[in-house]
């Protein structure tokens, strides 16, 4: 029995080793194009994500999509000069704040999904570059193309998204600006205080159901 344990055991960390390596060596393109399909055929097929179950959409992008973003470099972005005069403490909340936010604007983007469809462009990258952006665009039943762009940076646990485009607009560069205008205003603790009401007020609303 106690044989059998330690071999289970050793499968167990063979395993993890495994997928670690595999996680650290796939190129940021077909990351990308992973989590995308598997995020969207799961907002399809699930009836309770596609009537905008709140908790469902929310666990999708907790396991999904946020252990391949890298949030404290977003928040560090898009805090600017800020982030260097922030203590440990303030610029633990302020990212944990920022992380919430992106987590309601992720479950109501998917709370939408419907018939969408996601083409890539390919890659323009070099073997040797740290930073890559991977770009796509959403394919929608009524209108024109959304482009949909991606910005990666090399880790030692693999490839992190760290800013996205909609329609032209980077995510931390839209922040940026409403992050400054908040800390001239009340400093760091006041931004922090801002984004948690925010976050308050968009937990207590459903999210919006999705369009037919």
């Amino acid at each position: 029995m106690k044989l059998i344990k330690q071999l289970i055991a050793l499968a167990t960390v063979a395993i993890a080793t495994t997928a670690t390596a595999a996680a650290q060596s796939e190129a940021p393109d077909v990351l990308v194009k992973r989590i995308s399909a598997d995020v969207i055929d799961t907002a399809k097929a699930d009836k309770d994500i596609q009537a905008g179950n709140q908790k469902k959409v929310m666990d999708l992008v907790e396991s999904k999509i946020l252990p391949h973003v890298d949030f404290q470099r977003m928040t560090q972005l898009a805090a600017g000069r800020a982030w260097r005069d922030a203590t440990p403490e303030q610029q633990k909340q302020l990212s944990n704040e920022f992380r919430t936010l992106l987590i309601f604007t992720y479950s109501g983007a998917l709370s939408q999904i419907k018939n969408e469809t996601v083409e890539f462009k390919p890659l323009r990258a070099a073997p040797e570059d740290k930073e890559v952006e991977v770009r796509s665009q959403v394919n929608v039943a009524r209108g024109e193309p959304v482009t949909l762009n991606y910005r990666l940076a090399q880790s030692p646990t693999g490839w992190k998204i760290f800013d996205i485009n909609v329609l032209g607009a980077w995510l931390v560069e839209t922040y940026k600006g409403t992050f400054a205008s908040e800390i001239n205003k009340s400093g760091i603790d006041g931004l922090i205080k801002t984004l948690a009401e925010r976050n308050k007020k968009l937990a207590s609303k459903p999210l919006a159901k999705p369009i037919k």
